[in-house]
């Protein structure tokens, strides 16, 4: 845990006006969980003395059994990040030309596609929802779509089942992005096994993490072969290639990480839904303030706590609070500011940017704030305290604040 420092008792001892930063260190959304230091070092010193570093050894493959089991799906095929992988389920389902995919999610769910030389084309959220509005699929198809990917938002998941009944109506593959959605299920269901495939992400930000590493998950035999393939360069046999393919294999270094995870997976979740229910009593009564992440009963992992800034309430905007917390040293992310379909390459477009009026009014008012196992319940009610202070001081801060900062 980092040093604290004073409270903020006026408005000049907001590190933002010239005061000190209350915490020494910055904290992070997304900083590592590190699990067993013994228990990982113990597993790469295995793969040093067996020479298998890479290629499907024994790491990567005890890595996949234990995704597969803990899902409930057939297969899991590791892959070494998320954005290759969703590159590779793309391409084995099948999509190419117009993919529908929600602006309110991270640059490479879009990026993926664009690189693989296909369209995304932008879906709104459900309102009052954070996930894509299965309604938007009917509006935007055309003759050139061939797909969908739904993306499981701070690992809250998608409506499947409408989302399906839509790719059904117009013969649409369908893959999600549940790079936030490890652990995470659908009422019993664990996301993982919906769609043609899933694609999870355990890069070091993620609260299970292998460094830096992926996975596709699937109940199709046959896009699992496909799969298989695509990640090893093409190959179907030892020397024989099939069709063009990439090296999207996992290395054994990065699946004794995600084992160490893995292991460590029931006190992260335990750490993440403590934190989350500790900001939730600290938020309470805040003017303008609103917790989005869900409770234990949502079957949720908790990995990152959201809250919602009404400005016209609290009286101060969500970009004054993300500069007076980044001046303190909390460095809270405006997950998804702006949304995809307002950054390149895709702002450009013929026509400009579609109006998503959900995306936008969610994108201008989300702060995420730092949670996982480098933050605890003091660090929390610290960060609220200054959360707090600054709403019941607005029209001070307002009047003495430097420039804010652009987009």
């Amino acid at each position: 845990m980092t040093a604290i420092g004073p409270a903020k008792r006026s408005i000049g001892d907001l590190a933002l006006l010239g005061g000190p930063a209350l915490f020494a260190t910055p904290l992070h959304v997304g900083r590592p969980n590190i699990g067993d230091r013994e228990r990982l070092f113990a597993r790469l010193s295995e793969a040093l003395d067996r020479r298998v570093l890479t290629n499907g050894g024994p790491l990567v493959q005890e890595f996949e059994a234990r995704i597969a089991g803990m899902l409930g799906v057939r297969h899991a095929l590791a892959v070494n990040n998320a954005t290759i992988g969703l590159q590779i389920a793309a391409r084995a389902a099948g999509m190419r030309g117009e993919v529908i995919v929600p602006a309110f999610t991270f640059v490479a769910t879009a990026g993926a596609l664009e690189w693989m030389g296909m369209e995304p084309v932008f879906a709104d959220i459900r309102p009052g929802a954070l996930t894509i509005d299965p309604a938007e699929i009917d509006r935007l198809v055309t003759p050139r779509t061939t797909g969908i990917v739904g993306v499981h938002v701070w690992g809250i998941p998608c409506d499947t089942t409408a989302l399906e009944a839509a790719a059904r109506r117009h013969d649409l593959a369908v893959i999600y992005d549940a790079a936030h959605a490890f652990a995470c299920a659908h009422g019993e269901r664990m996301v993982g096994g919906s769609g043609q495939a899933e694609v999870f992400s355990f890069l070091a930000t993620k609260f299970v993490n292998a460094f830096a590493g992926g996975a596709i998950t699937t109940d199709d035999d046959a896009l699992a072969e496909r799969v298989e393939g695509l990640r090893n360069f093409g190959f179907e046999e030892y020397d024989r290639t099939v069709g063009p393919g990439i090296n999207g294999k996992m290395s054994e270094a990065s699946a004794a990480m995600g084992l160490t995870s893995l292991d460590a997976l029931p006190a992260i979740v335990d750490t993440n839904l403590a934190n989350a229910a500790a900001y939730a009593r600290a938020t309470e009564g805040i003017p303008g303030l609103t917790m989005l992440t869900p409770d234990r009963a949502a079957r949720c992992n908790a990995q990152y706590v959201a809250a919602r800034i009404d400005g016209h309430v609290a009286g101060i905007d969500r970009d004054t609070l993300h500069d007076v917390l980044h001046a303190e040293q909390v460095l809270v992310r405006r997950y998804f500011h702006p949304g995809v379909h307002r950054l390149e390459p895709y702002a450009s477009r013929p026509g400009g940017p579609p109006s998503l009026p959900h995306t936008e009014a969610l994108g201008r008012e989300v702060l995420v704030l730092p949670t996982g196992t480098a933050v605890g319940t003091t660090e929390i009610d610290a960060i609220i305290d200054v959360l707090r202070f600054s709403i019941a001081h607005a029209q001070a801060i307002g009047a003495r604040r430097p420039a804010a900062t652009p987009g």
